[in-house]
């Protein structure tokens, strides 16, 4: 009896071991960007949080970045189920989402979009236009500035020229460069613009207010152009059916997880935009500032060349453009410019 009992207790602890062994769910993930790169670094930190948090619940894999999977292929690798979660720019997926750029030319940070349901409504968009559920808006509160090789010149009205300059472009700001800047721009992966600026390709380039050690392009940039415009995109999206399969609880620790570094991720990355402001101007960044009427036009312009991009992507597509008027209300304050 007494052996049975204990062949008994046995078995019932290795069913419950293997019932919490089970219990415990993975996702696998990629990110955009090279692991060096800070953004990438806030991404890994919140992978390290999901993973302490959901213990014996849910856990991330990182299966790479842009070796594993091609950084402008890895939102259609997680719509199509090839991998369950992304860190990436909304802009990659751009003309399946257009929605993004109420990001993009935002004036608040995910915290106050959060707040007042900007977030809700993007992961509502992001489930019916592209069948992934949009957990989080990392990394915001980060604006870009042009960077350029040679001293900006200006106009007699003080407005940027760019005759001549060959600018850098991405999907993220070519609407601005080219619709209002009117420049010539050269669409230039991230991975390839040191060797680009190192070989005179680029002598330009519109990037975040942080990185840009981390990149070693300072290696090649001597100015920076204030003011700055526009706010990072960079988010986390699931795979919606992989979201819906997750029990309620890995749901859970997942969300409320993004929710959290959603806070921690502006506070950390503007603490470090102002070392690395420190540590280029100690090396001999020379910082240019538009003044007056030229300033407030070029922000204006910014802001409206990308809202006009957005809406007439929207307008393409079968749902329309309803949602436009209540994303810019969601994403920008026209007091915070003031």
């Amino acid at each position: 009896m007494t052996k049975l009992t204990i062949l008994g207790g046995a078995i019932a602890g290795s069913a419950m071991m293997a019932s919490l062994a089970t219990a415990q769910e993975t996702i696998t993930a990629v990110h955009a960007f090279p692991e060096t790169l800070i953004y990438t670094q806030s991404f890994l930190s919140f992978v390290d949080k999901v993973n302490e948090a959901g213990e014996g619940i849910v856990q991330i894999e990182v299966r790479g970045g842009p070796e594993a999977i091609g950084m402008f292929q890895q939102p259609d690798a997680v719509r199509d189920g090839i991998v369950d979660m992304v860190y990436t720019p909304g802009s990659f997926y751009g003309g399946t989402v257009p929605e993004k750029d109420a990001m993009v030319a935002s004036n608040l940070t995910a915290v106050e979009t959060r707040e007042n349901g900007g977030t809700a409504l993007m992961d509502e968009i992001h489930q019916a236009k592209m069948g992934v559920k949009y957990l989080g808006w990392f990394d915001s509160g980060v604006c870009y500035n042009l960077w350029t090789r040679n001293e900006p010149q200006f106009d007699d009205d003080g407005n940027l020229e760019v005759d001549g300059l060959k600018l850098r472009g991405n999907a993220v700001y070519n609407a601005f460069f080219s619709n209002y800047l009117n420049a010539q721009v050269i669409d230039l992966p991230t991975g390839e613009v040191y060797s680009a600026l190192q070989n005179g390709v680029v002598d330009a380039t519109g990037w975040t207010q942080i990185g840009l050690i981390d990149l070693k392009w300072n290696e090649f940039l001597n100015y920076r152009i204030e003011p700055c415009f526009f706010s990072t995109d960079l988010g986390v999206i699931v795979n919606l059916d992989r979201w819906n399969s997750l029990s309620a609880e890995a749901q859970q620790v997942l969300q409320d997880v993004a929710i959290q570094h959603e806070i921690d991720s502006v506070a950390a990355l503007r603490i470090k935009r102002d070392e690395d402001f420190a540590a280029l101007d100690a090396a001999g960044m020379t910082v240019v500032d538009l003044e007056g009427e030229a300033r407030a036009n070029y922000l204006a312009a910014a802001r409206e060349t990308t809202w006009e991009r957005m809406r007439g992507l929207m307008a393409e597509h079968p749902s329309g453009d309803g949602n436009y008027d209540r994303l810019i209300e969601l994403y920008y304050d026209p007091a915070a410019d003031q």
